[in-house]
């Protein structure tokens, strides 16, 4: 399954925007600073809008594509600039009345799915989120966020895909995810009791990718084998981040469990 929130659909569309504007004065030989000056701006603002930070307005592009001599892109960089905005704004209307309504939508697509892989670098994956963990993550997301806090709920119903059904799940998570605390520590031990728990299913492999060799400590070099391992039932495997990368489509062997 590939797919993306609107949040990250939204972001992307800005990112794409910011690089075609980072190319054109690129293409032109000017600095950002270069830039803003002809364009009758601030420094600041130029690096605001090729870091994402800012969304360009319409007189600004037009102005930046005035100052790179490319007067021809205006038109279609106007319009990848408003199919931004809009894209935004669908995601802050969808997270006004509270994530509950996004994350319901996804079950039909859930349920169509036969295969899911999944990465995640910082927290637990949605599928496999107890309920106080994902409790805890989305009070944290909706506080940060100004939304409602109904979402938790909603999410542990759309987990219910890695019970029933004919599907399978290959889920790869980074050893730091084990470590970063959401709620208090008997969130977090119910958290890893689940990840066990679901590791028994024959449909789901659960893999986490070590941290690297460089790491400052010597404390953490001293924890990890260099071969594949099952360590309490979690398994650990050095080099699967890299079959991920290669989109490797077979099986993938992951301590005792395969998928």
């Amino acid at each position: 399954m590939a797919t993306g929130s609107p949040s990250s659909a939204a972001q992307a569309a800005r990112t794409a925007l910011a690089r075609r504007l980072t190319g054109l004065r690129k293409d032109a030989g000017l600095k950002s600073f270069e830039v803003a000056d002809r364009c009758g701006r601030h420094k600041s603002r130029a690096s605001r809008i090729e870091n994402c930070r800012t969304l360009p307005s319409d007189a600004d592009i037009r102005a930046w594509c005035r100052a790179c001599d490319a007067d021809e892109h205006t038109a279609d960089l106007i319009a990848q600039s408003r199919t931004a905005h809009e894209m935004y704004q669908e995601w802050r209307r969808l997270h006004r009345s509270g994530i509950k309504v996004f994350q319901e939508s996804a079950v039909p697509l859930y349920q169509r799915t036969s295969l899911f892989r999944v990465y995640c670098s910082n927290v637990v994956p949605g599928l496999p989120q107890a309920h106080p963990y994902a409790t805890a993550l989305l009070s944290a997301i909706s506080t940060f966020q100004g939304t409602p806090n109904d979402a938790a709920t909603a999410r542990l119903d759309r987990s219910r895909v890695i019970y029933e059904g004919n599907h399978r799940f290959v889920l790869l998570a980074e050893e730091a995810v084990l470590r970063y605390r959401i709620g208090d520590p008997e969130v977090m031990a119910g958290q890893l009791g689940k990840l066990l728990e679901l590791m028994s299913l024959p449909s789901v492999a659960f893999g986490i990718t070590r941290k690297p060799p460089s790491a400052p400590s010597g404390r953490w070099r001293r924890s990890w084998s260099s071969t594949p391992t099952a360590c309490g039932g979690l398994a650990v495997w050095h080099g699967l981040a890299w079959e991920w990368a290669r989109g490797h489509r077979g099986s993938l062997a992951l301590g005792h469990q395969t998928v």
